[in-house]
């Protein structure tokens, strides 16, 4: 600081004055003559006054300068007086690595803070100081961190002439994803923290003895949000967490060629197929595969569609509240002239930001979604139930009445427990209006309380990381997301014992039944929509098959069923699928069944069809990110190759997208 001072008192006259003189401000300017022996002898009124002016100045100079903690802590509160969370960090080098960059930027700090008493530095000017010590002792193991990330991005070049949906997303991410964290075994790996987001705890699915178990009961599921979920946490440089991983959703997220019915007579053709196991020689597959009744755009029918919108503070994100908006103008510019739209608001308090406005006035609808803010806590239930009010206000008979609440996560207001919003839900789908939900962002999401609101409100949940994302689920699925044709969807499977010792359902933990729900109208169900398609996948092990886990029973089952009638002619199948469903509108459930046989067993996977073997690299690749022991020896190339070789027609470059995502997975977890 010597030699600043030195330089600054030899240094030439600044530029544009003439004289030599250090420009000043006024105060300097005014106080100078004042302070003068000649000026304040020959006038005592100058004194009187100058003096007190100077000093009042100089108090509100004082009382005005910002305090360097007050600073700090408004820094961390947003524009809308919402608090932020804190900033992720790295965590704590060794003590020698930090404290000389540390010291260093304290004393300089501190030197310039005694050199400029009267200055006053904006909160992010001070900020910036604070961490400067930080950032350069940390400097060097980030970089390590990020070197990973680069690594993996590289593994997972697009197809020729497709743009993947995860690589649109994976740039930006590093801007919003939180910081990286050095793992303790010394290994360089990115990993998202997950302390505020919440997802359903559910085991795998276990193997089940026919003889002791034969019925396997579950419900329809065609929700997409895992999928979705588990490729922004590869494209964000992390492994997902398990729990976040329902390989069901994975499967059901790629749209399939599954012969359909003709008409909607019968809404739904079932499709089986058994092959062997790619990752067990010794089991089999059987792939059931439903294909919903595609309805016609034109016989649509006329939608009543409610946004619940989340504004509160944590909306305030690129990926969040901005997203949201981009994907309800797709939304709108989808609808027919005669369908109706309706906007709540809530954050603190629910509002109604726009009556029910039929589509041909889209103008006045996209403008007041364009004026959304964010800013205020999350007082989610309040919005919820003046979300159902408008719904039936403007209800359709024989139409689409449905609320699409849109979100980020948590309800911090009001009723927040995953039972009170379930109740609530229950009570208004009664009314015949359904519940779609749609996520949006990280940090908040309350996986859990979206599943379990989509399947109390007779609707579906999908996650929206990107717009190509919005674009598919509310454009090009809009007619399976807004138009149902089927509701509390079942399936049941009996397995023959005299031909099939044991089985497992992969993924549907969450949508498990009791064996009695199947023929219990009162019990709800999920819900199909139109051209909906749902698979699902079981690994069964034929009666003496050395992967048999489970002795034969001494007695037998006490409730084993006959393998066949009288007549023999149930002998030779393997398996007897049902279904139970209802139509919109009505309480009571119908049946469709279809024998499993021979007739259905393919020798080798490659002669399955090309969907049927992709979808089963689907259900490898979830089994393998949820950590199920049954995939252990069945490494990730394994998957590429399996998915490569049946990736068929992809128009949107979704299974291309699902290549490079493995491709990063094994990246990943090579780390």
């Amino acid at each position: 600081m010597q030699a600043f001072d030195s330089a600054e008192n030899n240094a030439a006259a600044a530029q544009g004055n003439t004289k030599g003189w250090r420009p000043s401000s006024i105060i300097d300017w005014i106080w100078s003559p004042a302070v003068n022996k000649k000026f304040l002898a020959g006038s005592a009124l100058a004194t009187l006054i100058v003096i007190p002016a100077a000093g009042y100045l100089t108090l509100e100079l004082t009382r005005n300068q910002p305090i360097i903690d007050q600073e700090k802590i408004a820094g961390t509160v947003s524009k809308n007086g919402v608090a932020k969370p804190a900033e992720p960090r790295l965590s704590e080098a060794p003590a020698e690595e930090n404290r000389p960059a540390q010291s260093s930027a304290a004393d300089s700090a501190q030197i310039m803070q005694d050199k400029e008493p009267q200055a006053a530095k904006s909160a992010a000017e001070l900020r910036a100081e604070f961490d400067a010590g930080e950032i350069a002792a940390l400097k060097s193991k980030s970089e390590d961190s990020a070197a990973a990330l680069g690594m993996a991005k590289r593994a997972a070049p697009a197809a020729p002439g497709v743009v993947a949906q995860g690589q649109l997303l994976a740039e930006p991410m590093a801007a919003v994803a939180p910081s990286p964290v050095p793992p303790t075994d010394g290994r360089a790996q990115l990993q998202l923290d997950p302390s505020r987001e919440r997802f359903a705890n559910a085991a795998v699915n276990p193997i089940k003895s026919v003889a002791a178990d034969p019925v396997s009961t579950f419900s329809a599921d065609v929700d997409s949000a895992s999928y979705s979920f588990v490729r922004r946490s590869l494209t964000a440089g992390a492994m997902p967490d398990p729990q976040s991983v329902r390989v069901e959703e994975m499967i059901n997220y790629f749209p399939y060629d599954w012969p359909g019915p003709e008409k909607a007579d019968q809404p739904f053709k079932a499709t089986v197929t058994v092959m062997p196991t790619p990752w067990n020689h010794d089991t089999q597959l059987m792939h059931v595969a439903i294909k919903g009744y595609d309805i016609a755009p034109a016989t649509a029918p006329h939608a009543n569609l409610v946004f619940l919108i989340d504004v509160s503070g944590s909306m305030d994100e690129p990926d969040k509240l901005p997203l949201l908006k981009s994907a309800f103008r797709l939304l709108v510019n989808k609808l027919k002239a005669d369908d109706t739209v309706s906007i709540v608001t809530y954050a603190g308090n629910a509002g109604t930001v726009l009556e029910p406005t039929r589509v041909a006035e889209k103008s006045k609808i996209l403008s007041a979604i364009d004026r959304l803010e964010a800013g205020g806590s999350t007082g989610g239930a309040e919005g919820i139930a003046a979300a159902y009010d408008l719904a039936k206000k403007a209800f359709v008979k024989d139409g689409v009445n449905r609320v699409m609440l849109a979100t980020d996560g948590d309800f911090n207001v009001g009723p927040s427990i995953d039972e009170d919003l379930k109740r609530i839900i229950e009570e208004k789908r009664k009314d015949g209006i359904f519940l779609t939900v749609l996520g949006f962002g990280r940090g908040n999401l309350n996986d859990s309380l979206m599943q379990t609101l989509a399947q109390n409100g007779n609707g579906s949940a999908a996650y929206i990381d990107t717009l190509a994302e919005a674009q598919k689920t509310l454009v090009e699925e809009a007619g399976s997301t807004l138009f149902p044709i089927a509701k509390d969807v079942k399936f049941q499977v009996e397995f023959n014992p005299e031909r099939i010792a044991e089985y497992r359902l992969i993924g549907y933990e969450t949508r498990a039944l009791k064996r009695e729900d199947f023929n219990n109208d009162r019990v709800d169900a999920g819900d199909i929509g139109s051209g909906h398609s749902v698979t699902a996948i079981y690994e069964i092990t034929p009666t003496g098959s050395p992967a048999m886990m489970n002795d034969e029973l001494r007695y037998g089952a006490a409730d084993e069923a006959p393998a066949e009638t009288s007549d023999g002619t149930h002998q030779g199948e393997l398996a007897f699928v049902k279904m139970r469903y209802k139509r919109p509108g009505e309480d009571k459930s119908a049946l469709i069944t279809a024998p499993v046989g021979d007739g259905n067993a393919v020798a080798t996977i490659d002669a399955a069809p090309e969907d049927v073997r992709f979808s089963v690299a689907v259900a490898a690749f979830g089994q393998k990110l949820s950590r199920t022991s049954a995939l252990d020896d069945y490494p990730y190339q394994a998957i590429a190759d399996l998915a490569a070789a049946s990736r068929g027609v992809d128009p949107f470059g979704y299974r291309a997208d699902f290549l490079g995502l493995v491709r990063l997975a094994d990246g990943l977890s090579q780390q």
